[in-house]
């Protein structure tokens, strides 16, 4: 028993530790766009935040000169933009990023050579170059899109705690799947509307009424009363997919930071989707396995647990929104 109240109390610590600016992966994205044999357009974008922009920089074969880069900032992004002129063929060379190894988060390249397809890969801590492929896999952009969406919700602590709440109010596993897809469904609809530039948000009121929206999740489920459910209990689909809609901005302007390649963007939004609701249902599996433990081995602590979660999770988004309102 002491035990167990022990985990929880460290885990509510972790979540009361979260960083204030909770939507925190901002990966790089540099793109070596070919324009005939010898130049190359060098776009490199970095988030401020994270490490990027002050530990690391574009790396390119010796035999490519690189001109002066034009920068600015956008937001919290620094953009920077060059040409590189090379003696030969980048084919069977090395590009990629210098420092990251000293950086907070990982970077995308993407490779679109004349007259052979596009090569994307996702650079790391451990990875920082990747060797240009004279026949790139098709599929590079799926797989770093797909990984990308399954990190972006288990590191985007909004959109986490969000679902982590849906999962506390609803409890039951069938009930939690049907509102877990009217969440998808509706973040799907914002995402690509937004990304096509067919609807859009300013970022900061997207950004704090999804953490208002957790809010709402944290008030429902202390004020439960299983004599009078409320809307959200009732139909708990209906409330995820309107808040569903307005997380989805919060994806689109994610996306935007990390840059889309403009001729795989169907394969991107829809891989990167399928990895946010691989992420969601890790997500959902943990808390429900969670719940039913503590209903089938420790029921009297299950009730306390749930509302000490509950409170550490409005909390942390109560300060998120005043932070995001007035920030």
């Amino acid at each position: 028993m002491k035990r167990l109240l022990t985990v929880l109390l460290t885990l509510m610590g972790m979540l009361g530790a979260l960083p204030a600016h909770a939507d925190e992966l901002r990966p790089g994205y540099l793109e070596l766009t070919q324009h005939d044999a010898q130049h190359w357009k060098l776009v490199w974008k970095a988030p401020v935040l994270g490490g990027l922009a002050t530990r690391t920089k574009p790396a390119v074969p010796a035999f490519c000169s690189q001109s002066t880069p034009q920068a600015r900032v956008e937001g919290l992004v620094l953009i920077a933009e060059s040409r590189l002129t090379c003696t030969r063929d980048l084919a069977g060379s090395q590009v990629g990023l210098t420092g990251m190894d000293a950086a907070f988060t990982d970077a995308l390249v993407r490779i679109a050579p004349l007259g052979r397809p596009v090569q994307a890969a996702r650079l790391t801590q451990s990875q920082g170059l990747v060797t240009v492929a004279t026949i790139p896999d098709r599929w590079e952009v799926a797989r770093s899109y797909l990984v990308l969406g399954i990190e972006h919700i288990l590191e985007g602590y909004d959109h986490l705690l969000f679902v982590i709440a849906l999962v506390l109010l609803i409890g039951r596993t069938g009930t939690v799947i049907k509102a877990a897809t009217a969440f998808t469904l509706a973040h799907s609809i914002t995402l690509i509307g937004s990304t096509l530039g067919l609807v859009g948000l300013a970022q900061a009121p997207v950004e704090a009424l999804i953490a208002l929206s957790i809010v709402f999740l944290a008030v429902e489920i202390i004020k439960r009363d299983p004599a009078n459910p409320s809307l959200a209990e009732r139909k708990p689909w209906l409330i995820a997919f309107l808040f569903g809609l307005i997380h989805g901005f919060g994806f689109a302007g994610a996306l935007r930071e990390i840059g889309l390649p403009e001729s795989d963007l169907p394969t991107a939004l829809l891989t990167f989707n399928l990895g946010v609701e691989a992420g969601q249902l890790v997500i959902i599996a943990a808390v429900l396995a969670l719940l039913f433990a503590l209903r089938r081995f420790r029921p009297q602590v299950l009730a306390p647990a749930v509302v000490s979660a509950t409170y550490v999770i409005g909390i942390t988004a109560s300060f998120w929104f005043i932070e995001r309102l007035w920030g």
